[in-house]
């Protein structure tokens, strides 16, 4: 009701052309945002034959602009009235794709981050068990034992150009955002990163072109785990440039990434959990109504993951019971992903209660029995679970997600626990009003640009100045580094970019299903296209659609 709210005050707005009552056919004065237009350039809620007269002198310009600036001002502030906020729903599902979960009859799942929740205390214990090993195994210098895991610093999806030691947020264009580029601690400024890119912020492809993340020089933070790995990477970065200690870029990140793979590979991280599951994993009660509630609807479920069976197993106790097994017609355990989508080599081998491989062919997958390695191609042949009747979850969009819906026609899921707080924040009054007041003056700019005189040039150069200290503090009302794992101000990130591509369904967890229904169809939203009409808020701001000006224009035939 709010946001109908909002559209039909904007509504009346426009036909009342920003006062009170109906516009005479006669009137003078146009919209806030239009003001006296450029020649030939009509405001669509004013008669063509009454345009307005620009003011004289370059000062009633300048006036006139402040204006139209604070009817606008006092325009957005109207059209948010306080329960305009807190219309998303931080439990809900969000669709990049229509899908009716009608036409779903097996459902898969990841284990870590989808089936399973960890709370954030495991990132400190992952960094400073990779820290540890840096300095004992490695011989990295005891001083960077100073360094503490600092749990705002990144965010999910930033890139780090290895031989440039950077950490950065690259938009969907493949653009680095100014002010969010960092070498160890440290900002890098806007004129440096131009520099180092010869002249310009964006990252050409092929830099960027690995399918999963990984080009020549360039690496994108896709999951999770990677949050640990960021900062320390930072932090020991941080070390040697304060230390004026000389260093190799990539033996230096290639060291980080493998004590972060030791912390895994030795089976730490799983000790630490197994020890204390109440500490570690969340939501494993609303885990156990999923998978119960799927399977009570005759839904036949399956897990594919790399972690290992023990693990999975205590795990799933804890969640689940005993018999968590009986809810899975297939589980898959170390399954080497993303390899298992794409290498037709590995056959699926038995594993029996205590870990141990069996050495008989597989010609057919058992529920109740547990499955190590495997491959897709093997999977398909043997189930014969194909295309969109099959959905899976998980929280890589490359590991996880990219192969099954780019080569094999799965829907998918992602799971992406960020997004209930990026939620709680968009539901502010704070964010909800700068973002308005942003977008409203960003038309207004659009609009005035018409106005080459030096009075009125100084009043756009301030405006200009004001919405970049507003899109500043918008990003920092997610992360004061990086801002939001979405957005780089106006564009998508290329996480974002990747999100879309990669996953029909995305939400924070998995226990947003149980607020569906088994049949429920979900419909994405119309986003509309630029050369589309759609009422913007801008456009509703500046009571105009985004018109171009025809009478500077007519001459383009």
């Amino acid at each position: 009701m709010a946001g109908a709210g909002l559209w039909a005050a904007a509504r009346r707005w426009l036909l009342c052309g920003g006062h009170g009552g109906p516009r005479a056919a006669s009137s003078a004065p146009s919209c806030p945002g239009c003001g006296p237009p450029g020649p030939g350039a009509p405001c669509p809620g004013t008669p063509r034959s009454a345009p307005s007269p620009a003011p004289a002198g370059s000062a009633d310009l300048g006036a006139h602009l402040w204006a139209r600036y604070q009817d606008m001002r006092k325009l957005v502030h109207d059209l948010l009235p306080p329960e305009v906020c807190s219309l998303l729903n931080p439990a809900a599902i969000y669709a990049n794709n229509e899908i009716s979960l009608r036409d779903v009859e097996v459902y898969g799942f990841d284990y870590d981050y989808t089936l399973a929740q960890y709370a954030d205390a495991l990132h400190p214990e992952i960094f400073n068990a990779a820290r540890d090993i840096l300095i004992e195994h490695y011989k990295y210098p005891e001083g960077i034992r100073k360094y503490d895991y600092n749990p705002s610093f990144a965010i999910r999806g930033l890139h780090y150009d290895i031989q440039k030691s950077l950490l950065m947020k690259i938009d969907a264009f493949h653009y680095v955002q100014l002010g969010t580029a960092y070498r160890g601690l440290q900002p890098v400024p806007d004129e440096e990163v131009i520099d180092l890119y010869g002249g310009t912020q964006h990252i050409p492809l092929y830099q960027m072109s690995g399918f999963y993340g990984k080009g020549p020089s360039i690496k994108q933070f896709m999951d999770i785990f990677s949050l640990p790995e960021m900062a320390l990477l930072s932090c020991v970065v941080d070390y040697f440039l304060g230390h004026s200690l000389e260093f190799d870029q990539a033996h230096l990140y290639k060291d980080v990434t493998d004590a972060i793979r030791d912390v895994h590979v030795k089976g730490l991280m799983y000790q630490w959990i197994e020890r204390d599951m109440e500490k570690y994993i969340l939501r494993g009660d609303e885990t156990f109504a999923v998978l119960s509630r799927l399977v009570a609807h005759g839904k036949q479920l399956f897990l594919i993951t790399n972690s290992p069976f023990s693990f999975v197993d205590k795990g799933m106790r804890h969640m689940v019971g005993p018999d968590w097994r009986q809810l899975f017609d297939v589980v898959i355990v170390q399954a080497d992903k993303p390899s298992f989508f794409t290498d037709r080599r590995k056959p699926f081998r038995k594993l029996d209660e205590k870990g141990s491989l069996h050495w008989d062919r597989i010609t057919r997958l058992e529920k109740g029995t547990i499955y190590r390695q495997g491959n897709l191609f093997d999977f398909l042949r043997l189930t014969e679970w194909r295309g969109p009747r099959v959905l899976y979850f998980g929280d890589h969009l490359y590991s996880d997600l990219a192969d099954l819906m780019l080569r094999h026609g799965w829907r998918t899921g992602a799971i992406i626990p960020e997004l209930e707080r990026e939620i709680r924040i968009i539901n502010t009054e704070q964010y909800m009003h700068s973002l308005t007041w942003q977008q409203a003056l960003t038309g207004l700019l659009e609009r005035m640009q018409t106005y080459q005189d030096a009075e009125s040039q100084q009043v756009l150069a301030a405006w200009m100045k004001e919405r970049q200290e507003l899109r500043y503090i918008t990003k920092a009302l997610f992360n004061a580094q990086f801002g939001s794992i979405f957005r780089t101000f106006h564009n998508p990130t290329y996480f974002s970019r990747r999100l879309v591509r990669f996953s029909d369904l995305y939400m924070a967890s998995l226990s947003c299903l149980l607020n569906y229904r088994v049949d429920f169809t979900f419909y994405p939203r119309r986003t509309p296209l630029q050369h589309e009409a759609p009422l913007w808020m801008d456009q509703l701001c500046t009571g105009c659609m985004k018109t171009p000006f025809l009478g500077d224009m007519a001459h383009i035939r």
